[in-house]
């Protein structure tokens, strides 16, 4: 996916997490935060982040943060909408006959429902913008959603889908997610449970700029053999 317009400011502090202050051509702008995620590893004071200004009428901030460069030099891509776009685009080139967002199964919209061939697959899409020692780490705060839907994978697994869970890794550098016990242990407890069921964990490095977030070209669908 590409933002239209991308504006570098520095950060200066999030009072919440939904908005943070940023110096932009000299002035403090408050500017919404595309990632209700802690990122404090990453939102650090001085930290050079990247704005978009989406246009949207009524607005109370003009600018998203969309995008931060972690200190050390790797660039970080933290909005949380990013990995779903980033993932349809990636599903059309990956030979479904079918894909549709938002599936709605048991209790739970699953994020993308897939065929091919006659077989039926669900797909749920996670994020990552946790990076410790160059691995990834989700979540970075605890998540009741994200457990409900990989209890949800678990039993459309069992129901005949071929169920999965992706997570769209945020920045570069990095090829593999583990999950953040320490953090959520019941997360780390429900994905265990999800590998033992046949759930699939795909963990799919990016290309990213401040303009741009992509799964990387040497990324496929990992049991496309098994179809």
């Amino acid at each position: 996916m590409t933002y239209p317009e991308i504006t570098p400011a520095v950060f200066l502090e999030r009072p919440n997490r939904f908005i943070a202050r940023v110096r932009l051509d000299g002035k403090t702008e408050t500017v919404h935060v595309k990632n209700t995620g802690r990122c404090r590893e990453l939102l650090k004071p001085g930290a050079l982040v990247y704005l978009t200004a989406p246009g949207t009428p009524g607005r109370k901030t003009k600018y998203d943060l969309i995008a931060v460069r972690k200190e050390g030099g790797s660039l970080f891509n933290i909005d949380s909408q990013a990995p779903n776009a980033v993932l349809r685009e990636w599903l059309s080139k990956e030979g479904f006959d079918a894909v549709t967002p938002e599936y709605r199964y048991g209790d739970s919209r699953i994020d993308f429902y897939m065929e091919k061939g006659g077989s039926r697959y669900l797909l749920e899409v996670k994020g990552c913008t946790l990076e410790i020692g160059g691995v990834g780490y989700f979540p970075d705060a605890p998540t009741l959603r994200g457990v409900k839907h990989i209890h949800e994978l678990i039993k459309a697994q069992k129901e005949g889908f071929h169920a999965a869970i992706a997570f769209v890794i945020q920045t570069e550098g990095v090829t593999e997610v583990h999950p953040n016990a320490a953090t959520h242990p019941a997360f780390a407890q429900a994905l265990a449970a999800a590998k033992k069921a046949g759930v699939k964990v795909l963990c799919l490095p990016c290309r990213v700029t401040p303009e741009r977030l992509t799964v990387r070209e040497d990324a496929h669908w990992q049991d496309k053999r098994q179809d």
